[in-house]
């Protein structure tokens, strides 16, 4: 199968230079839309690399005038060689050499890339895989795009792939744009500017007569092309700018990510401050896990809630900047973390859940062990609160090391000035009527920010009393709802846990403004303190209060009074306000429903997992129905071009010299029936030649044949050499056959069927049947026509002197 003729002598470096360079810039100014599903350039080398390795596939192939399917295997195979490198890196051999994880990633990659790049969270990590997509992308489409320039002569065919990959990009990413006034100005600029100068630098169009007539006016006439264009171009990437800028759109673009359900929801576990009396109850003295590396008066955290709604403080699915923007675990995190760098190894033991024991501002998570990669997989984590999650849940004998940076500690007097934090909170509700005017009286004397904390923090540290209410202990209900904070704050003496005083604080602080989170997590009591390995148990389980303040973050407070501050009199209960109230929802039991969490799959609905697994099942199936249509509809043409190759290196490596010869002229006459000669079989190579010539205006057969004849009816048998150098002639004249042809007639040329059918039992039987009609029509009145005589084929193989 020969490729598409290609004349490199008349193609001036100067469009090789223009073409090449317009496709990188179109598809470079494409793949800018993947920024923000990366959050970042770390998926660039993958697509640079993409564009780089297409232009030089497009150059290569073109130069040589290879055929389509030399392009699509060297394609494929530069997939493999270097997708390791660029886009499985963790998979290869010191980042570079493929290995067979990294051969079977890639070709999975090709179907699955797709449908994880749109399930998983924003942004995505660019070591777990995803960077397959840019990379495959920016191959398979600068290739295409860059044949299609430097092959054809109207450049406008070159578009069209470039056009699709900007909208795929688009649709692949996220609703918020990347560069949209960059993305289009580049995109529309270069292809009006290679549009344009392609036209002017066609052989028809060029200046000839004038130039002959008046060279300096000729290029006066194209300098003043060339600025005005150039004006053109700036007026209009002016106007365009202006006009985006005043019509911005004021709702977000739809992607497919819109319509994919991700396999992520932080409100699909219960929160943990649900279960704090079960920890503190059944697992006093149960080693959970041990950190090393705790500086002395750091802090374990769990899970951090920012939502109240009367029943649970949780998380929320509010969007960036609550507790629900969990993006997948990656490096370099928490880039702007300010304090001291420390390094914690833990080790897991009876802990279990999907909250991950982490501390201060997470910059790397590190798994290690016999889990670590689905642990890793399964790990996000959220830059605003410093809450991480694996939805693999944790077990014993699971570890990993965490890289983060602890917050600097701030005492009243540095924090006199310091205004409270211009930060967004979920809206809480059903709040107890009375806080909002317990909290405006409790800060009510205190003058600045600092202040207003530590009045709420004194309130219920120093006026209420301790007790988690377990056996031997003063009566304290578990829970956080409504009621019970009601409950606490009316009654004759506050009585509560940990659970209890945090959310009353962070209640009372929001009633006022103050931007308020509850935390639960671990940190050492006094016996542990300044231990080189702190080991958590229920015991040491606790819940806090952070405030953010304006520059300095989230700082603690505690508002649990001491542990050894009980009420005197053992049977004190706590009494209801008689003040009217509103009406709370009812109490729940005396303790929490143990829900232990788990796996997301294990805990939806019948109808819910029915449904994702029906999208994702029609994903795959729409992919591979597509997949299958196409190589179902692309089968005939892969067969017929790999018939013609397979027939033409038979002919060009035959046993006998004088048979090579003899297929170079049958390769140049299949050709030439392929491109609409009409020879009939059975002529002689003369005879054949002068149809040709005649046919397809190619004289130079002529002295072939005679050539051809000479070699193979000569004494001797024809060297080596000379077969090279009668190939060589056979494919010049073949790839110049095409030269004029328009880009169809030299793909109707590749797949007709002619040049294979012919001499064959059908093709004889057929030629027979339209003799014997010709003769019927010529046949005159009242003469006797005799049988027609068959018409016999010799093949070219068999053809003796």
């Amino acid at each position: 199968m020969t490729a598409p003729a290609v004349d490199r002598t008349s193609v001036p470096l100067r469009r090789w230079i223009l073409d090449l360079g317009a496709v990188a810039l179109l598809v470079g100014a494409s793949v800018l839309g993947f920024w923000p599903t990366f959050a970042g350039p770390s998926y660039l080398p993958a697509a640079i690399g993409g564009i780089v390795l297409g232009l030089a596939i497009a150059a290569v192939t073109t130069w040589r005038r290879w055929g389509l399917l030399i392009v699509t295997g060297l394609t494929v195979a530069v997939y493999f060689v270097f997708g390791g490198a660029l886009a499985l890196p963790h998979t290869t051999i010191l980042g570079i050499v493929p290995s067979l994880e990294t051969f079977e990633k890639l070709a999975l990659g090709t179907v699955t890339a797709w449908k994880q790049l749109l399930t998983t969270v924003v942004p995505v990590s660019a070591i777990d895989g995803h960077l397959v997509v840019p990379f495959l992308l920016s191959l398979v489409v600068t290739t295409l795009a860059a044949c299609l320039a430097l092959r054809l002569p109207q450049v406008v065919w070159a578009l069209l792939p470039t056009g699709v990959m900007l909208v795929l990009v688009i649709a692949l990413g996220t609703p918020e744009p990347a560069f949209p006034i960059v993305q289009g100005l580049v995109f529309a600029v270069v292809a009006i500017a290679w549009l344009a100068l392609r036209q002017l630098w066609a052989p028809q169009n060029a200046a000839v007569s004038v130039g002959e007539v008046d060279p300096s006016r000729a290029s006066q006439m194209r300098m003043r092309r060339l600025i005005a264009g150039g004006a053109v171009l700036a007026i209009a990437g002016g106007a365009g700018v202006a006009t985006s800028a005043v019509a911005a759109p004021q709702q977000s673009r739809h992607v497919f990510r819109d319509v994919i359900i991700p396999p992520f929801n932080i409100r699909d576990y219960p929160s943990p401050l649900q279960a704090f009396r079960k920890n503190v109850r059944d697992e006093a003295s149960d080693t959970l896990f041990t950190v090393t590396g705790l500086p002395e008066d750091a802090r374990m955290r769990i899970a951090v809630m920012d939502q109240y709604d009367g029943m649970v403080y949780n998380v929320t699915d509010g969007g960036p900047g609550s507790s629900s923007a969990f993006g997948p675990v990656r490096s370099n995190m928490s880039p702007d973390a300010e304090g001291i760098p420390v390094t914690l190894q833990v080790e897991i033991d009876e802990y279990r859940g999907v909250w991950l024991p982490d501390a201060g501002s997470v910059s790397q998570i590190d798994f290690t062990g016999d889990r670590a990669e689905e642990l890793r997989r399964s790990a996000y984590y959220n830059t605003a609160t410093g809450t991480a999650v694996v939805t693999a849940a944790l077990d014993q004998g699971d570890s990993y090391t965490v890289d983060t940076v602890l917050p600097n500690e701030f005492d009243d007097t540095q924090l006199a000035d310091v205004e409270f934090g211009n930060v967004t909170l979920p809206k809480q509700s059903n709040v107890p009527e009375e806080l909002r005017t317990l909290a405006a009286e409790t800060v009510a004397g205190a003058e600045s920010p600092i202040e207003q904390v530590r009045a709420l923090e004194t309130f219920l540290a120093d006026g209420g009393f301790f007790s988690h209410g377990l056996e031997g202990e003063v009566l304290s209900r578990a829970g956080h709802t409504a009621e019970r904070i009601s409950t606490l704050i009316g009654g004759d003496q506050m009585i509560g846990d940990d659970e209890q005083y945090a959310v009353a604080m962070a209640l009372l602080a929001r009633e006022v403004g103050i931007p308020a989170r509850v935390v639960m997590g671990f940190y050492p009591d006094e016996e542990q303190a300044g231990d080189a390995v702190f080991t958590a148990t229920g015991d040491t389980i606790h819940a806090w209060v952070e405030v953010n303040f304006d520059g300095l973050g989230w700082l603690t407070f505690n508002p649990t009074p001491p542990e050894d501050k009980v009420p005197n009199d053992q049977n004190t209960k706590p009494k209801v306000d008689p003040k009217p109230q509103v009406l709370q929802p009812p109490p729940p039991p005396q303790e929490p429903v143990d829900l232990p969490p788990t796996l997301p799959d294990d805990r939806k609905g019948d109808d819910e997992s029915l449904n994702i697994l029906g999208i994702i099942g029609a994903i795959l199936a729409i992919g591979g129905i597509s997949l299958g249509i196409l190589a179902l509809l692309a089968s005939p043409f892969i067969l017929i071009g790999a018939w013609k190759a397979a027939r033409r290196r038979s002919r060009r490596h035959a046993a006998r010299t004088a048979d090579r010869i003899s297929g170079g002229w049958d390769e140049l006459a299949d050709r030439a029936v392929d491109y609409g000669a009409r020879i009939p079989p059975g002529g002689t190579r003369a005879e054949e030649a002068a149809t040709v010539a005649a046919t397809l205006t190619v004289p130079q057969v002529t002295t072939l044949a005679q050539r051809a004849d000479a070699e193979v009816f000569g004494p001797t048998e024809p060297t080596a050499e000379d077969v090279d150098a009668f190939w060589t002639e056979v494919d010049a004249i073949v790839g110049g056959l095409g030269k004029d042809a328009g880009f169809w007639k030299r793909l109707k040329a590749r797949l007709n069927l002619r040049s294979l059918l012919g001499g064959s039992a059908m093709s004889v039987g057929l030629q027979n049947l339209k003799d014997a009609a010709a003769a019927r029509v010529r046949r005159e009145p009242g003469t006797i026509e005799s049988s027609p005589r068959p018409t016999t084929s010799t093949s070219p193989e068999s053809e003796t002197p």
